[in-house]
């Protein structure tokens, strides 16, 4: 296997990424370009376009009396509560809150979107899919598409849509533009924004409600249309009507999430994890069960890396960590089986032999091969490639070694709205369904 000599990716990696003359990725090379070494950008000249963008917008809710200026998508997590800190402390307009609720809830998650709510007194709005529909759809994505999260990015990708076109709220507000930042899909000046091909394709994996309920895996696992409820796109005569745009904040501020996630801790109460199963980082997804645990594990199972790979590449793109620091920590996590496997396999009522045998179909040749007992080994990894040539030459120099925040201690007094502890889907006692 090919990996990037400056940063931890393999050339396997989703999306497609690409390598240059040098070995380097085509991820490295844009977020390179975001901090001026190959190209300078004004960032001065973008806030102002950002903010004269926001103030039309504002203006023209206020005179049609609208109640809410914006419509930001959250999870809860540290850049949600950056993109609400942006939108109602700096720039003074009044957003409405989405969010879409998997139901795999930790209560750090559950903390974390209610301080988000009360420190900035915004509205929210959630939709809460079924466990029944959950279990139903987590089991089809497993076996389609060998990801048990399909429906969360179906249903955060789709559902506030669907409440931008019901409030006519026709500004949404996202964060950063996260696959450019991951694997350079698209240059710092195309300013990207958010359609429905880039949904369907990049999240939906291509499959819209309506192929769901003809496929054959999912009448089987008795998928049902009230089930798909969050996932249906608005109609084309509805989204023109509303004039609905979604920007993402990284295209106008220079994004630096580390800053952002000290800002947050600091003034805002933002609570960090206490330890993690698949990665050094304690700030990252921390709102669910699958996101860091079993939904990465699948990419670790199905091409060979996994959530210390996408971390510790960003950190060292950054500045704040060696290559040779972040193979390092890639070789500690990224094999790693997560505890919450067994939380998933519980509700999903799946052996383990069972989830094996739907995951081993999308295993990479690549990388993956059988040995002659029939077990399933590493052809490479990342820990073979510390030396490569030529990888001296495209080094970055650290100018902030790496360090993890202190963790937050949990916020034990904080009441949660509504949320019932003996309410949790018979699962570990720090997950929750709300």
């Amino acid at each position: 296997m090919k990996y990037c000599k400056r940063c931890c990716y393999p050339a396997n990696a989703k999306p497609a990424i690409i390598f240059d003359e040098q070995g380097v990725c085509s991820g490295c090379r844009y977020v390179e370009s975001r901090k001026g070494i190959l190209g300078a950008i004004d960032w001065d000249e973008r806030e102002r376009w950002l903010r004269e963008m926001l103030e039309e917008y504002k203006a023209r809710n206020r005179e049609r009396g609208g109640m809410y200026d914006c419509l930001i998508p959250v999870s809860g997590g540290k850049d949600s509560h950056f993109q609400v800190y942006l939108m109602k402390e700096v720039y003074g307009l009044n957003p409405l809150l989405v969010t879409y609720n998997h139901c795999f809830n930790t209560k750090l998650g559950i903390r974390n979107l209610t301080n988000m709510v009360s420190a900035f007194g915004c509205d929210l709005v959630r939709f809460t899919s079924s466990p029944q529909a959950v279990k139903r759809l987590t089991r089809y994505g497993l076996r389609r598409f060998g990801d048990v999260t399909w429906h969360y990015h179906s249903g955060i990708m789709t559902y506030p849509i669907q409440t931008a076109v019901r409030y006519k709220i026709p500004l949404m507000v996202w964060g950063e533009e996260g696959i450019s930042e991951l694997v350079g899909m698209f240059n710092q000046d195309d300013m990207v924004e958010f359609t429905k091909k880039r949904r369907q394709e990049h999240c939906m994996r291509g499959f819209e409600p309506e192929d769901v309920l003809e496929d054959d895996i999912a009448i089987q696992e008795g998928v049902r249309r009230e089930d798909l409820a969050p996932f249906f796109y608005p109609s084309d005569e509805e989204v023109e009507e509303l004039g609905l745009r979604g920007i993402y904040l990284s295209n106008y501020i220079h994004w630096n999430a580390r800053e952002q996630t000290r800002l947050m801790i600091d003034k805002y109460g933002f609570e960090t994890a206490q330890e993690r199963d698949r990665t050094f980082n304690l700030n990252d997804k921390l709102d669910d069960l699958c996101a860091n645990g079993v939904h990465d594990y699948l990419k670790y199972l199905k091409f060979g890396y996994g959530r210390a790979t996408d971390d510790a590449s960003a950190e060292i793109r950054h500045g704040r960590m060696t290559r040779e620091q972040g193979i390092e920590l890639v070789m500690q996590y990224d094999h790693v089986r997560p505890h919450d496997l067994d939380t998933w396999l519980e509700f999903a009522g799946m052996t383990e032999q069972e989830f094996m045998s739907h995951v081993d179909p999308y295993r990479e040749s690549s990388i993956w091969k059988q040995d002659e007992n029939g077990r399933w080994v590493v052809k490479d990894t990342i820990g073979n490639h510390v030396h490569d040539p030529g990888v001296e030459d495209v080094a970055l120099e650290v100018v902030e070694p790496w360090k993890p925040f202190t963790p937050s201690a949990p916020r034990s007094d904080l009441r949660t709205g509504g949320v019932k502890e003996n309410v949790n889907l018979n699962m570990q006692s720090e997950y929750v369904l709300l």
